[in-house]
């Protein structure tokens, strides 16, 4: 072969990288640093409304290019009154409506509480005779008109071993219900803070953390008749291997109370109701399954005061609705098909209908589009109320009748209108989200892509976002900002102008893609089940696929220099990248890492890995997996993390060590888990500026 020959062949293999190694500039990195502005250049965007009252009156605030505007809309006529601002909608109530201007004026106030508070002080029996509450572990009631009538109904609480109070008595205020508790000295991990704001030295932190495979507490029912002075004995043995057990409320008529016990390990659910006569248990509902029953994605709704009750379960395989009798008997499969039941809106029981967000059941629509559906009891009258091929986020007026519907996709701006709920028709247009200014910035739409996974069938989903200064003509480094948490799905289905860190490192010249690959939930349970005892999947043979179809689809994505990078359990996958896929991904940025599946929260690690403690944790560890590395990493952490045990962390890199593993390391001081401030994102962004597009980044100022 002639030396010409010879140099067009090698130039031909070069050019593609060549092409991508255009210098990255301050300027570049400015662009990145205010990307996020363009948001400002959005107008008229999603609808917020607010509800007046019980009334079909409600108000929203609307950014258009003139300013900010308040408009009060009439729902059942649709006409829109245009203001200034709130004050100004306040004339158009006066009248007929002058009960509606306080509640117009008013400021909003979201409250905070805390959802399983318990409190020490006594809880009054619905006749107002009586009053229970424990003392020294034990359950005690008092005459609230007399407080030296005392009876103790218990003697055998002890420390760790008490009587809980949270107490529910009976409607009849004949029978009190409760929880028996055996307590647990919980874990705690050190978190030391190095350069405390008070003081010189270090401070020594503690946090109170249990973790996969720790003893945990225990809770059983326990009832008591208060008319009889007694305890009515109740067979608990089952409950004993438990993550969870709390009690759910009394039937009206005092007939029974209800528990639902979550099983150690995730794999049984109860919801059981305890008979006030003798304290006999029936399962209403006993979920058994090989792999996790998801309890975070749990519905209950009681019919007729518990005569029925409406569940949501995977039992087909797809979560749907079915109704239950209270002999834990299914009666029917409410709704059905190869799509999913997202949430309940509500219930109207009197006619009969459930209204539902749903998603997957338009074959040539994006499967994580929410829609909000109505259906009869019986499982007839499907309706979609929501028809347009989008994401769907509604909010309904106080009695249900009406709705604002903000519908948008990734790559559609908003546009919302108000509907009737009955029947999903449109009552009036409210907004129309305008961004010509990004368009003549140059902004660049996201494009919403699908390809198969890894068994050729499946579609996976996901978005691929371009910088404002793209060129076709030019390569581009691809990377992936991953999240494969089981607990949802993770690529945004709504508009947004700018999708945070993924536009910023765009800007910088790189191809960023989000994808939800196989093992997060939302649709089919066999596509959530890949994660069981397998975290470190987290989908990569479905993302690689759609990585290489989108490459095929577009020559400048190089799929040559892919890169990855992600935060918590991002963190972990986006190291395991290079642990187990090196030969795809090249270069990977891993903050705040679970990099071990025993290190992290049990509740969110016995939830996937399952329980006990067995091998499948070391498989998926990149701690055990960690002289694997091959590729550029930088992990960055923060030592004050109480979410994700930094430790985590170290132990990564004391196996790297041990492998004589090149790697980046970036320890935060007084930094938590909320990693994303400019010194980290700075670090990171010339991470990949360095080693996958292989130039220098501009240098600090």
């Amino acid at each position: 072969m002639n030396k010409r020959i010879l140099y067009v062949c090698c130039l031909s293999l070069l050019l593609p990288w060549a092409a991508g190694k255009a210098q990255v500039t301050k300027a570049d990195y400015q662009r990145a640093d205010t990307i996020l502005k363009l948001e400002n250049q959005v107008y008229s965007s999603a609808v917020k409304p607010h509800w007046l009252g019980d009334s079909h009156f409600f108000w929203y605030q609307n950014r258009e290019k003139s300013g900010t505007v308040f408009y009060l809309v009439d729902a059942e006529t649709g006409k829109k009154s245009k203001a200034a601002d709130k004050q100004g909608l306040s004339v158009f109530l006066k009248g007929k409506h002058k009960s509606l201007v306080d509640e117009l004026m008013k400021e909003e106030v979201k409250p905070q509480w805390d959802y399983w508070r318990q409190s020490d002080k006594p809880v009054a029996s619905p006749d107002s005779l009586w009053e229970a509450y424990i003392q020294d572990n034990n359950l005690y009631v008092r005459s609230r008109k007399n407080k030296e009538e005392v009876t103790a109904l218990t003697m055998d609480g002890i420390r760790n071993f008490t009587y809980s109070s949270r107490i529910l008595w009976s409607p009849d205020s004949k029978k009190i219900a409760t929880v028996k508790t055996r307590e647990v000295e919980e874990r705690r991990i050190p978190l030391l803070e190095s350069r405390p704001s008070t003081q010189l030295q270090p401070i020594l932190q503690w946090r109170n953390y249990a973790k996969p495979g720790d003893v945990l507490p225990v809770s059983v029912p326990v009832l008591f008749d208060w008319e009889a002075k007694k305890q009515i004995p109740l067979e608990t043995s089952l409950y004993e291997n438990q993550f969870d057990l709390y009690l759910t409320g009394w039937r009206s008529d005092s007939r029974a109370f209800t528990f639902e016990f979550n099983q150690r390990g995730h794999q049984r659910y109860i919801v059981g109701e305890v008979n006030a006569s003798d304290g006999k248990i029936t399962h209403l509902v006993d979920e058994q399954v090989p792999t996790f029953f998801y309890y975070n994605n749990r519905f209950r709704y009681d019919l007729q005061d518990g005569k029925q009750m409406l569940w949501i379960s995977e039992r087909d395989g797809w979560r749907h609705l079915y109704l239950f009798g209270n002999d834990g008997k299914i009666i029917r499969q409410v709704t059905k098909g190869e799509w999913v039941v997202r949430n309940v809106e509500y219930i109207d029981e009197e006619a009969g209908v459930i209204y539902f967000r749903a998603s997957g059941f338009n074959q040539e629509e994006d499967p994580y589009h929410l829609h909000l559906c109505r259906i009869n009891l019986d499982g007839t009258g499907f309706k979609d109320l929501t028809p347009e091929p989008a994401n769907h986020e509604v909010t309904l007026s106080a009695d249900h009748q009406y709705m604002v519907d903000a519908y948008s996709r990734a790559d559609m701006p908003y546009v919302s209108v108000l509907r009737k709920t009955s029947d999903g028709s449109v009552v009036a247009s409210l907004e129309k989200s305008d961004v010509s200014a990004l368009v003549e910035y140059g902004w660049q739409l996201p494009e919403v892509f699908h390809a198969k996974g890894r068994d050729g069938k499946t579609d996976i989903w996901g978005k691929i976002i371009r910088p404002s200064t793209f060129d076709a003509s030019r390569s581009y480094p691809i990377v992936e900002m991953i999240y494969a948490g089981p607990h949802d799905s993770h690529v945004e289905k709504y508009f947004r102008a700018t999708d945070h860190l993924c536009s910023r490192l765009a800007e910088l010249g790189f191809i960023v893609v989000k994808i939800d690959g196989m093992g997060t939930a939302n649709r089919s349970k066999a596509f959530h089940d890949v994660c069981w005892k397998n975290l470190k999947d987290a989908g990569f043979p479905d993302r690689i696929a759609w990585i290489k179809a989108a490459a095929a689809k577009y020559p400048y994505m190089d799929i040559n220099r892919v890169g990855i990078y992600g935060w918590s359990a991002g963190g972990q996958n986006a190291m395991a990248a290079l642990l187990f896929h090196n030969d795809f991904y090249k270069v990977a940025v891993a903050l705040c890492g679970c990099h071990d599946n025993r290190m992290d929260k049990v509740w969110w690690n016995e939830q996937w890995m399952g329980y006990p403690i067995d091998e499948s944790y070391s498989a998926s560890s990149n701690v055990d997996n960690a002289w694997r590395l091959k590729g550029k990493l930088l992990l960055i952490n923060g030592e004050l993390d109480d979410n994700v045990d930094p430790a985590s962390t170290l132990q990564v890199v004391s196996e790297l060590m041990k492998a004589n593993k090149n790697f980046d390391q970036l320890y935060l001081p007084g930094k938590t888990h909320s990693l994303g401030g400019p010194f980290e994102m700075h670090k990171m962004h010339d991470f990949f500026v360095k080693n996958l597009m292989g130039v220098e980044p501009p240098a600090w100022e």
